[in-house]
């Protein structure tokens, strides 16, 4: 008989513990029907500047939506040039191609998996206008060396937290660290909605209040409208779910950093590479990575374990197709190239079992012992 799955995320279980509440306040939201920004939107964005430490907070459609209109309100456009690394989601480069600009790639470091600022200086041109630091998993990347060298040379810093809510650097929350901030609530995300949401974070009030209408068709009321902008708000369902699970996020993460100590120990004995946590950083294990020999092989063992695993990310963005015409190639970001065959992500979530996580480090032994 074959064991139960252990999925790599099991969003039903969060949400068996939320169910009474969601729904009471759902219906709430839908008897008012007030679903477009209203006091649920206003609210949570108050709650998230107070929980973040953040000045400001704007809400607005998705995580990618948080990245284009920070980079809008920033005014980097055709001409451009945006430095990031190879090794993220898409969206970090994508936001800079739907501006306009161009993306430019640097290489990561190896323990983190973020950005190694000492490679940025080489990257930069008259053209540089921003860089976009990831901080991937839930771990930021190393924001001191990074801010002082893009205010010596007058460089925008926009950071991409869509996988760090809650995370810090130096006692100072992922989001508001740079310019601006992004962050995503995609149903996957350590305080994920029950569909697409984003929030932009900004310090500067003017920068908000530019955000805020760009993401509102530039309106400033009564069909009157200052500059060219688009349609990109939160809903008000989203808002409302999202303000419930907010109150928890803390405990949350704290279980997921017990979880990734679990993890640290039962795989002690192995030849996988956990997770690093680096100086002066709080993590909050958006995602478990390690790094593994034989990567691919340990995968298909797993999943015959009926144990849930991903490689996050198969392939690094400077090798993806349509930036062929950017004109990298193989092994120009070597550090990157080799995570994309090494890493894999195991089980990891605040319901994750004990006794799960312990079939977890079993099934990695005996896979080591028997290879």
């Amino acid at each position: 008989m074959y064991p139960s799955p252990i999925p790599l995320l099991d969003l039903t279980a969060q949400h068996a513990e939320l169910r009474e509440e969601v729904l009471q306040i759902v219906t709430q939201v839908i008897d008012a029907q007030a679903f477009i920004l209203g006091e649920e939107v206003a609210s949570f964005e108050r709650e998230v500047t107070e929980s973040l430490s953040s000045r400001h907070a704007v809400a607005c459609a998705s995580g990618t939506d948080a990245l284009i209109l920070a980079l809008k309100a920033l005014d980097v456009g055709p001409g451009d040039e945006v430095l990031l690394p190879p090794f993220t989601f898409f969206a970090t480069a994508g936001a800079v191609c739907n501006v306009g600009a161009r993306p430019v790639f640097v290489d990561i470091e190896p323990d983190g998996f973020n950005l190694d600022v000492a490679k940025i200086e080489a990257r930069l041109t008259n053209a540089t206008k921003a860089i976009i630091p990831v901080h991937l998993f839930g771990q930021c990347a190393e924001m001191d060396a990074l801010q002082d060298l893009a205010r010596r040379y007058g460089i925008r810093v926009i950071e991409d937290a869509a996988q760090a809510i809650g995370a810090t650097f130096d006692n100072r929350a992922a989001g508001t660290l740079g310019d601006a901030g992004a962050l995503s609530f995609y149903p996957t995300k350590n305080l994920g909605g029950y569909g697409d949401g984003g929030m932009v974070l900004v310090q500067d009030a003017s920068l908000a209040e530019k955000i805020r209408l760009l993401g509102m068709h530039g309106d400033t009321g009564n069909y009157s409208h200052q500059i060219v902008g688009t349609n990109s708000r939160l809903d008000a369902l989203q808002a409302a779910v999202l303000r419930i699970k907010l109150k928890r996020l803390g405990q949350w993460n704290a279980l997921r950093k017990q979880r990734a100590d679990d993890y640290r120990r039962l795989l002690a004995d192995t030849p996988v590479t956990p997770p690093v946590e680096l100086p002066k950083r709080r993590h909050v294990y958006h995602l478990y990575v390690i790094r593994a020999p034989r990567r691919d092989e340990l995968m298909k063992d797993l999943a015959e374990h009926r144990i849930g695993c991903r490689v996050y990310y198969p392939k690094p963005l400077h090798l993806q197709e349509c930036f062929r015409d950017l004109g990298y190639r193989q092994g120009d970001f070597p550090v990157a190239e080799q995570a994309c065959r090494e890493v894999l992500a195991l089980p990891l979530y605040p319901e994750l079992k004990p006794e799960d996580q312990q079939r977890v480090a079993e099934a990695i032994h005996q896979f080591y012992k028997t290879a």
